[in-house]
C-alpha cells in the first residue's frame, strides 16, 4: 500500500525546482504541516511566505508576486480556498491573468468527520465556472508529480485539488502515459465507460476489473484534467460503449457529471449516469467509510454499473 500523500509529492517538486529556479515562491494560511510544506519552507525560507489563516490575502499576494515575475504556488485547505477567497481568484488570478496555480489541499470529504465546513464538495463546479481558470484532479501520486512538473513551466492561472491521505497507486513509477490536458484511457471496454477523476479513478478502475466477472465490458477514463476537458477522448470513448457513468467525489450540481453530460449530450448521445456526493451534508466518518455509504467504492460502482446495465437493455428491448 502507498504510503506517499500527493501533498507531500507537490511538495518534493517544489523543492527540487525551487533549488534552480528562485523565482517559485510557495504561499500557505497556516497550513504549512496541512500542505507537507514545512520541509519546503525551512530550506526556503526566502520563498516562502506564511500568511496566517487569511486565504483572501493569500490569493491577492500570490497574484501581485506573480504580477513581479514569481511562480507562484498558493496552498491551502480546498474548503477555504475554493470559498473564502472567490472573488480574489476571480479578478486577481483568472482575469488578471497571474501566474499562480493554487493549491486545494485535503480536498472532497478528507476532513471526514469535522462536517460539512471543510468540505469542498463544490469547487470543481465554482472554480470551473471561472473563465481562465484551469482544474485539475490527479488521481495518485505519478500523475501528481507528472502534473506538476508541468504546471511550474507554464504561466496561466490554475486550480488543483488533492486529498489528505495517501492513495493507492493507479500508475507505476515512470510509467505514466501522461501529456497535459489529456485523459488517459485505463481499460478498453465495449459496454460502458466509467469517467473518473481525482481519488475516485482507482475505485473506478477496480469496479471495472470486478464487471468483468458480471459479464461487462467497462472502460475507464481517467478524467484528471477537468478544465479545459478533453472532449475529444471522451466523445471518442463513449461513442464506442452503450452508457457512459461518471464517478467523482464532489456535489451532483456543476461537476464532472455535469460537464461529461454536457459533451455527450452534444455530441454522441448516450445515457449518463453520475455517481457523486449527495445534495445534503454527509456524514461524519474516514474518507473510506463515507465513500462506502455513499456507493463511491468499488462495489458500490460495480453494483450501479451492473443496474445501469439492466436498465439500458430493457429500454432497447421495449
Amino acid at each position: 500500500m502507498n504510503k506517499t500523500a500527493n501533498r507531500q509529492v507537490i511538495c518534493e517538486v517544489l523543492m527540487e525546482q525551487a533549488e534552480t529556479d528562485k523565482d517559485i515562491v510557495v504561499l500557505c494560511s497556516d497550513s504549512r504541516g496541512s500542505a507537507s510544506l514545512t520541509d519546503f519552507a525551512r530550506k526556503y525560507p526566502n520563498q516562502f511566505v506564511e500568511t496566517g489563516i487569511a486565504e483572501q490575502n493569500l490569493v491577492s499576494i500570490a497574484a501581485g508576486l506573480a504580477k513581479c515575475g514569481k511562480r507562484v504556488f498558493a496552498a491551502s485547505p480546498a474548503s477555504f480556498i475554493s470559498a473564502r477567497s472567490y472573488e480574489q481568484i476571480k479578478v486577481d488570478v483568472a482575469y488578471s491573468d497571474t501566474n499562480v496555480t493554487l493549491i486545494g489541499i485535503s480536498g472532497g470529504i478528507s476532513y471526514g468527520a469535522l462536517g460539512m465546513s471543510h468540505h469542498s464538495a463544490q469547487d470543481i463546479a465554482a472554480l470551473s465556472a471561472i473563465p481562465n481558470m484551469r482544474v485539475y484532479l490527479p488521481c495518485d501520486r505519478h500523475e501528481t508529480r507528472c502534473l506538476m512538473e508541468e504546471l511550474v513551466k507554464d504561466d496561466r492561472p490554475a486550480y488543483l485539488r488533492v486529498g489528505r491521505n495517501p492513495v493507492e497507486d493507479v500508475y507505476e513509477d515512470g510509467r505514466v502515459p501522461f501529456v497535459m490536458d489529456q485523459a488517459v484511457t485505463l481499460m478498453d471496454g465495449n459496454d460502458v465507460l466509467l469517467v473518473a477523476c481525482g481519488e475516485m479513478v482507482r475505485p473506478a478502475l477496480d469496479a471495472a476489473r470486478m464487471l468483468r466477472g458480471d459479464g461487462i465490458e467497462a472502460a475507464v477514463l481517467d478524467m484528471y484534467c477537468l478544465k479545459p476537458m478533453d472532449r475529444k477522448t471522451l466523445v471518442e470513448k463513449a461513442s464506442g460503449v452503450k452508457a457512459v457513468m461518471t464517478v467523482e467525489e464532489h456535489s451532483p450540481f456543476g461537476g464532472l457529471g455535469a460537464m461529461v453530460s454536457q459533451a455527450i449530450g452534444e455530441e454522441c448521445p448516450r445515457t449518463v449516469v453520475h455517481l457523486a456526493l449527495p445534495d445534503e451534508p454527509v456524514i461524519s466518518g474516514t474518507s473510506g467509510q463515507v465513500f462506502e455509504y455513499y456507493g463511491l467504492d468499488a462495489e458500490g460502482i460495480r453494483k450501479r454499473a451492473v443496474d445501469l446495465m439492466k436498465q439500458v437493455e430493457s429500454c432497447r428491448q421495449n
